[in-house]
């Protein structure tokens, strides 16, 4: 933690986790706002469903490669420059999907999306460690996740309006819009949390001993594992949601936002009981609730999509639920991630988000398209992901069974 915190955030509390949270939401809300107009893109540019399933995988694999950089670009330059040049380049990136006239010319923009994207939500959880001591940290990582909710939210409301009233040009021109909005903020607002005293020498050598000693960490895979992959149960509803929502359930696109708007409130309601629980329950007995929730929910809901036809009167409520109990427990799973390498919290975050996010590809490019023909594949796939967490977990817990245990202060 820097010793001068309190000298640079003197405004409340809940305004940084606004503007930390606005970045960390950057990523969702440009995959979010353009999938209602999923059809007319490929419309428009002649491409096949595969084709546009690669806008997403292309964004995501992009995000994913450059998770590996943007923390150790952070350790050794600072938490502010990253965050401002990602801006720009994902506002450059926004304006070129804006302009693309090939279904060729959108995966590239949107692989430079997916580039720039991840600086915001992996320096903004190590400026959360930065500043704020663990009981702090953990609230603060919830108020994040709360806000962080509102962007899948709005995200697909805005979009349908765009895509139906102005075209879906108009989509990646708000987004450009965004993205301008968002780097001037941050340019006046945004303090640069880390000390030069404590920044990681930027050298081939000292990088790869700092990435071969959080990669060989049996404890940080493990811990990385159970908080990445389990919001794959969640996201590859969000990843199929034209098929899901429109197809299975009949759904036209602006009707898309009651999906986005129950999902969200678990994320949010989650989180906030998070924010609760800090410093009065173990983050070890947090977790295995959060987990219980997850599993539980989603054995009913393959067993009720196996013994019925899925409707939107009760289909989405499952994913609701599955998604409160991520949000229990992502925020303490993240900390524990950060903390058990103190000085190198940006390299930890980027390796945390690169697994996640490699994780989010493969769904979105290889497990989505297999499964979203049918709603107990869905499930079925939502359930295997929420597990391969778990038995990381699992392990986590049993090899190392102090971890998590003491309550933080």
């Amino acid at each position: 933690m820097n010793p001068n915190a309190d000298q640079l955030w003197r405004a409340p509390r809940w305004t940084l986790a606004a503007l930390l949270a606005v970045l960390g939401m950057l990523g969702p809300f440009s995959i979010d706002t353009y999938i209602p107009g999923f059809s007319g893109i490929a419309q428009s540019l002649g491409a096949s469903p595969v084709e546009m399933q690669q806008t997403l995988s292309a964004y995501l694999f992009g995000f994913a490669f450059m998770n590996l950089f943007h923390g150790a670009l952070a350790d050794s330059f600072g938490r502010r420059p990253v965050v401002l040049w990602g801006i720009a380049m994902f506002t450059l990136a926004s304006a070129g999907c804006a302009m693309s006239q090939s279904i060729g010319q959108l995966v590239f923009f949107r692989a430079l999306q997916g580039l720039s994207t991840g600086a915001g939500i992996v320096v903004s959880r190590a400026v959360i460690r930065d500043m704020f001591p663990p009981t702090q940290a953990q609230q603060v990582m919830s108020q994040v996740t709360i806000y962080f909710g509102v962007a899948p939210a709005l995200a697909p409301i805005m979009g349908g309006w765009l895509f139906v009233h102005l075209g879906w040009h108009s989509i990646f021109w708000f987004l450009t819009a965004v993205g301008v909005a968002l780097w001037t903020t941050n340019y006046r607002f945004l303090p640069e949390t880390l000390r030069r005293e404590d920044r990681q020498p930027f050298e081939v050598r000292h990088l790869m001993r700092g990435y071969w000693q959080l990669g060989s960490s049996p404890r940080f895979l493990l811990l990385a594992l159970a908080s990445g992959v389990p919001f794959n149960g969640m996201f590859l509803y969000i990843l199929s949601a034209p098929a899901f929502l429109g197809g299975h359930l009949a759904l036209q696109p602006t009707q898309y936002f009651w999906f986005f708007l129950l999902t969200i409130s678990g994320i949010m309601s989650g989180a906030w009981l998070s924010g609760r629980f800090a410093g009065r329950i173990a983050p070890k007995q947090q977790i295995r609730h959060g987990f219980v929730i997850m599993l539980t929910t989603s054995v009913i809901n393959l067993v009720a999509n196996l013994l019925f036809t899925a409707q939107a009167s009760w289909a989405l409520f499952p994913i609701a639920l599955f998604s409160f109990g991520w949000a229990l427990m992502v925020p303490v799973v993240t900390l524990l991630v950060l903390d058990l390498y103190p000085e190198r919290r940006g390299m930890a975050s980027s390796l945390q988000a690169f697994i996640g996010s490699t994780a989010n590809g493969l769904v979105a490019g290889v497990i989505a398209p297999l499964v979203m023909h049918s709603t107990p594949a869905l499930a079925a796939a939502s359930l295997g992901m929420m597990c391969i967490g778990l038995v990381a977990w699992i392990y986590l817990h049993h090899r190392w069974p102090d971890i998590g245990r003491a309550v933080s202060r």
